[in-house]
């Protein structure tokens, strides 16, 4: 398998939805129960970066970064997301896209990257972790999905080159 990472193109958007609704099936990915249209959806992320991890011209996953805030003072911080494709877990694909998105971020002046991830999302939880983030707390009964209460693990990773001006 050989993995290539790009930037999205408007022409992606279909396949980015079908890996999110992938990962909103397993219950462990997010709070969300259906991905929502795609314009819904692409107004859930800051437009740069936003990448794809591409093998033999499927895309077989992506990360996006979302804004954890509107006011300014929260610029350099955002909320990262990385879906992989079913049919590909375990494979490298999602280290390739964190370990892509992370420098990317920093070029673009974020000093803080976020995560929230439910604790049976180990797979997520250690490639986080792989990456520099740091469990900072964990948050009980955050919210719901289908009813049930969900806690979630918070991770941050800050930079060691932007916002240390």
């Amino acid at each position: 398998m050989a993995i290539t990472i790009r930037s999205l193109i408007a022409s992606d958007w279909p396949a980015i939805k079908d890996i999110y609704q992938q990962g909103i099936d397993t219950g462990d990915a997010t709070y969300e129960t259906q991905a929502p249209e795609t314009e819904v959806l692409k107004g859930k992320f800051l437009s740069e970066p936003q990448l794809v991890a591409v093998d033999n011209g499927q895309i077989i996953g992506w990360a996006m970064l979302s804004a954890v805030s509107s006011r300014c003072v929260y610029g350099g911080v955002a909320e990262t997301s990385i879906y992989v494709h079913s049919g590909f877990h375990g494979r490298g694909v999602g280290r390739a896209l964190l370990s892509s998105l992370v420098p990317l971020s920093e070029k673009l002046g974020f000093w803080t990257l976020q995560a929230q991830i439910f604790p049976e999302n180990k797979a997520s939880i250690a490639l986080h972790e792989q990456q520099g983030f740091r469990r900072i707390g964990y948050r009980e009964k955050l919210g719901k999905r289908n009813g049930i209460w969900r806690d979630v693990l918070f991770l941050e990773r800050r930079s060691l080159v932007a916002g240390n001006d």
